[in-house]
């Protein structure tokens, strides 16, 4: 018998490889250890993102391997030690790190889903791990949209997604669908729309993957600075700060 969980709603937040499934993180010099630092500061600013929106629990996914275990060995533990006040209460009592077979990315999206659903959640919101600047806002709006609806979707300029949720009531195979293609989120809100469930979508946003990408979220990055903000995707910007000296010198 499944137990009772305290929040209905969960951020399910799903480790990419920096290439599979013909979707590849191309961010042209920034290569080898230098992209698997990025790589991993991308997804400890979006769980320290997830870990602000109250009243949904936070969960990481990722391939089973050893080189997936031991980065989010290294990402928990830092955060253990970085976190405070309420991040640091919700690490520890809301957030959870899972494993998935080494399958295709639409298999393990849909497993993520199911496995969440089964643990009792009614509502959930798969996020990647390319999407540093997504903020906390964001999230919670989705969310708010998956308790009025079926889905939500965070769409990509390319008609990709960076973020999908659905609601415990959703009923379509994910796993069939070619993820990296460009028409993807149409096919899959073309589904819905044909299954009649009510979806809403999100602001267009991006995912990390080319040198276009890399020079928004340094823009925003350096917004949020102008503004006053200096703890938004810090982890990113160290690493890229790191970067861009040993490329300069």
């Amino acid at each position: 018998m499944t137990s009772p969980k305290k929040n209905d709603s969960v951020i399910a937040i799903c480790i990419q490889e920096p290439a599979e499934d013909g979707s590849t993180m191309d961010l042209g010099a920034i290569q080898g250890d230098e992209l698997r630092f990025l790589h991993q500061a991308f997804i400890t600013d979006t769980i320290t993102q997830a870990l602000e929106v109250t009243n949904a629990d936070v969960r990481l996914y990722y391939i089973d391997n050893d080189d997936r275990k031991r980065l989010v060995v290294i990402i928990t533990n830092y955060l253990k030690k970085k976190l405070s006040g309420k991040k640091s209460t919700a690490l520890k009592n809301n957030f959870k790190s899972f494993k998935l077979p080494q399958e295709s990315w639409g298999i393990r999206v849909e497993q993520v889903f199911k496995e969440c659903f089964d643990t009792g959640y009614k509502h959930v919101l798969v996020v990647g791990s390319r999407t540093p600047t997504v903020l906390a806002s964001k999230m919670k709006t989705a969310l708010g949209m998956l308790k009025k609806g079926d889905a939500v979707f965070g769409p990509t300029p390319e008609g990709r997604y960076y973020g999908i949720g659905m609601s415990k009531k959703y009923s379509i195979s994910l796993s069939k669908y070619d993820w990296k293609s460009p028409t993807i989120y149409s096919q899959v809100s073309d589904a819905l729309t044909k299954e009649g469930f009510a979806w809403a979508e999100m602001e267009i946003w991006y995912c990390v993957e080319g040198s276009e990408e890399l020079e928004l979220m340094v823009r925003d990055i350096n917004q949020w600075r102008f503004e006053g903000d200096d703890k938004t995707a810090r982890e990113t910007e160290i690493v890229m700060e790191r970067i861009l000296a040993k490329l300069e010198g």
